[in-house]
């Protein structure tokens, strides 16, 4: 097989990397600043941590679990306590989100730093079809 008929490598750039493992960490920021939110963020974040959770970067996927957990342990934590709220007084939520936030927007705040400090290099991803030849 000559040259002129191979497909083209596939490139990850580094800025596309970095972008990537600071998602979950934008998301959650997003969710916890705006209280209806964190709701909506716990099933769009699934989706997040699908796409990202094996990155050819491995270091996308490790700063994404990261941030899953943080943001899981705190609704995981939220919800059933929630439960057991006296009343329809908002005073109890408002505190439980006020917790969250303490946990979540500084320590994403955090992550993000550490992932722009890094250097985040190309990838080049060999082709996934090899021809006949090759295999």
């Amino acid at each position: 097989m000559d040259a002129s008929t191979s497909s083209p490598a596939r490139i990850v750039s580094g800025r596309s990397s970095r972008f990537a493992a600071m998602q979950m960490d934008l998301g959650n920021l997003v969710s916890m600043l705006l209280p209806p939110l964190p709701l909506l963020w716990f099933g769009g974040s699934m989706l997040v941590y699908a796409l990202h959770r094996h990155h050819p970067d491995p270091r996308v996927g490790r700063y994404t679990q990261h941030a899953a957990y943080r943001f899981y342990g705190v609704m995981g934590a939220i919800i059933p306590v929630g439960t057991f709220f006296p009343g329809r007084g908002i005073t109890s939520w408002l505190i439980a989100w006020g917790i969250g936030l303490a946990v979540i927007v500084p320590w994403s705040l955090w992550s993000m730093i550490r992932i722009r400090r890094e250097d985040w290099p190309d990838i080049v991803l060999p082709d996934r079809n090899p021809s006949a030849e090759e295999a």
